[in-house]
């Protein structure tokens, strides 16, 4: 019987960083949707819910007005493991889930933390197109870590972080984990 392989944790941003980043990527938001009226943020679960609402928050308080934000459960339409709506998915979403009225003709914006092999990604466009039909989709990450096995590229990134596959990049969110932060674990080989 082998013992589990020790992991090293490196932290590559905390709350600073993190409230940085979404101020950044709210205000991109906003130039590229002035008003944004046809516009929704549609943050995947788990995380990504908790971001899309801070983003709505923040465009709010840069003086963007209010924009719709919902929540989409990706789990039933995942290729690599998929899973029953709602399990696995932490309770206490912020967010009305997505609906036909918040997807039909409007500017839907994919709301994740991190980007990897793209599968989530996938997912959620499966799951949109069960919904309604969008004006366009965007995507909006806040950390892309690299590695794509689909052809899908951010429309937004908070911060690249280039790393080994092997890597595994963890986003803490105070809303559902108690603190911020953007972690690099590394298995340690012996």
């Amino acid at each position: 019987m082998s013992a589990l392989a020790p992991r090293h944790e490196s932290t590559v941003g905390g709350p600073e960083e993190l409230e940085r980043v979404l101020w950044r990527l709210a205000r991109e938001l906003q130039e590229r949707h002035p008003g944004g009226d046809q516009v929704t943020l549609c943050g995947i679960a788990t995380r990504g819910v908790h971001l899309a609402a801070r983003l709505a928050g923040l465009v709010q308080a840069q003086g963007g007005g209010q924009w719709r934000a919902v929540s989409l459960d990706t789990g039933p339409f995942r290729d690599d493991n998929p899973r029953a709506a709602g399990a696995g998915a932490q309770g206490g979403a912020p967010l009305p889930r997505a609906d036909r009225t918040a997807i039909d003709q409007r500017v839907v914006v994919l709301v994740d933390d991190v980007l990897f092999h793209g599968r989530t990604a996938r997912a959620a466009l499966v799951a949109l197109a069960g919904l309604g039909r969008p004006l366009a989709v965007e995507l909006l990450v806040l950390v892309d870590r690299g590695h794509r096995e689909l052809p899908l590229r951010a429309t937004y990134v908070g911060r690249n972080l280039p790393t080994k596959v092997d890597e595994r990049v963890r986003v803490r969110l105070r809303e559902c984990d108690g603190e911020d932060s953007i972690t690099l674990v590394r298995e340690e080989r012996g």
